[in-house]
């Protein structure tokens, strides 16, 4: 049982009033009288509080919540007293968080329930672990309180983000990139998948010549294929000290692990085979690309063990690693960064073997904070655009990183390699759409 601020100021002006009764008689008879109706109303208000067990809490949680999203958490509550009460619910979140206002007071009638949500941002993978609910309970009376401890210790997991998936689906199935210009170009095969029969012309593959339809017909036909729609599309994801730089609470790996997903998913829509690579100071994680209706799950799974170390990346076993395991061509979709031109050089030759046989995609990181800060945006007040000696080369060093990264990209087209530099929180939207335009592109 508590006792409420409500007893204990009533209590102390009725000890104050007692004590006046020293000086003025009438007042300690009139103070004692009404000490007893305050022990009554308490007595009273115990009673109805404990007479039965009267309220219950239940939290409503996933087995799992998504990696960098908002995950709804909700406090079911059920009230079985007759009358209504004042309600303090309070849930113990995960630590990791250091939520102290997630504390709701509230009046609750009689035999009604209710239900509360709020929500959740986690920016790193593992397992969080969810305390009690407590429950304060009052009456109108408010001279006791009442708590409640509902619900058990819970394990939640947190997984690379899948709340968004359904979003990213939609720009699979509108497919629509006219504002960048993109026009699908079929392009005719001759050792893929098989598409009609035609006439035979002198430009044609006489190897391709079917005999028992030219017999049908007297004349020779010809099999005509077209390159085969199901394209293999690899994430590779960088594991290397670049990738723990963080924005926003997560880090460019986390960020590219969900991108990773994201891609994956809607390529699978798109009825192409995605598969996963990772990789840091050797060649680690590897799942062939594939569409099976469980695959999404091995990707998930293998993409909430992924950590970064300390080391630097060898992009040389990932050739090593990239040859033999991929004979096909595909789409390789490197997630790495780039600091300066010095940095990407010494991985160019590694980049320019992985691009003589497969598609390949790299995809690196710009900093929204060092953009603005580089350009800043103009002010009506003409004295605010005076800067003092340091702000000026402080915006001239940005400004020079920002120009590297735009020549990074510049390169890397120079030498048959398409780039994407973006924002970490853009990164899964610019990737699908750069997939979507390839593939209408016919460049995978």
């Amino acid at each position: 049982m508590l006792l409420t601020n409500r007893f204990y100021i009533a209590g102390t002006v009725l000890v104050l009033l007692i004590a006046a009764g020293h000086y003025v008689p009438p007042l300690f008879y009139i103070g004692v009288a009404l000490l007893c109706v305050l022990a009554l109303l308490t007595l009273a208000d115990f009673v109805l509080l404990y007479h039965r067990k009267g309220m219950r809490a239940e939290r409503i949680v996933g087995n799992r919540l998504s990696n960098g999203d908002d995950n709804d958490i909700r406090i079911r509550l059920e009230s079985s007293y007759p009358f209504a009460t004042k309600v303090e619910v309070i849930d113990e979140a995960p630590y990791i968080f250091q939520r102290r206002d997630i504390s709701y007071h509230f009046p609750l009638a009689g035999r009604k329930d209710t239900t509360l949500v709020y929500r959740l941002r986690p920016t790193r993978r593992g397992v969080y672990n969810f305390g009690r609910i407590r429950v304060f309970v009052r009456t109108k009376l408010s001279l006791v309180e009442r708590r409640y401890t509902q619900g058990e210790p819970v394990d939640v997991a947190v997984y690379p983000s899948f709340l968004r998936l359904r979003q990213y689906e939609l720009l699979a199935i509108s497919d629509n990139l006219t504002e960048t210009g993109a026009k699908r170009i079929r392009r005719v095969g001759n050792q893929t998948e098989f598409e009609h029969i035609e006439e035979y012309t002198p430009d044609a593959d006489y190897r391709a010549i079917n005999w028992k339809a030219s017999a049908r017909r007297h004349q020779l036909m010809v099999n005509i294929y077209q390159d085969e729609r199901s394209q293999r599309i690899y994430s590779i994801i960088d594991k290397g000290r670049v990738m723990q730089q963080a924005f926003q609470g997560m880090t460019l790996l986390d960020y590219s692990i969900n991108a990773a997903l994201a891609l994956s998913f809607v390529a699978m829509r798109k009825m192409d085979n995605a598969g996963l690579i990772t990789f840091n100071e050797q060649f680690d994680s590897f799942v062939p690309a594939d569409r099976r209706s469980n695959h999404m799950q091995t990707l998930m799974e293998t993409l909430y063990s992924q950590e970064t170390d300390f080391g630097e990346s060898d992009f040389s076993a990932l050739c090593t690693g990239v040859n033999r395991h991929i004979s096909r061509r595909s789409l390789l979709v490197v997630y790495t960064s780039f600091s300066s031109m010095s940095a990407m050089r010494r991985q160019m030759g590694y980049l320019y073997q992985l691009a003589r046989h497969h598609c390949l995609l790299v995809v690196f990181f710009e900093d929204d904070d060092l953009r603005a800060f580089a350009n800043p945006a103009p002010s009506d007040n003409p004295s605010a655009q005076i800067d003092n000696t340091e702000t000026l080369y402080q915006r001239t060093i940005a400004e020079k990183f920002e120009y590297e990264k735009r020549l990074i990209v510049s390169t890397l087209k120079q030498n048959g390699i398409y780039a994407l530099l973006t924002s970490p929180s853009r990164l899964s939207v610019a990737v699908i759409n750069k997939y979507l335009e390839l593939k209408a592109r016919n460049a995978i």
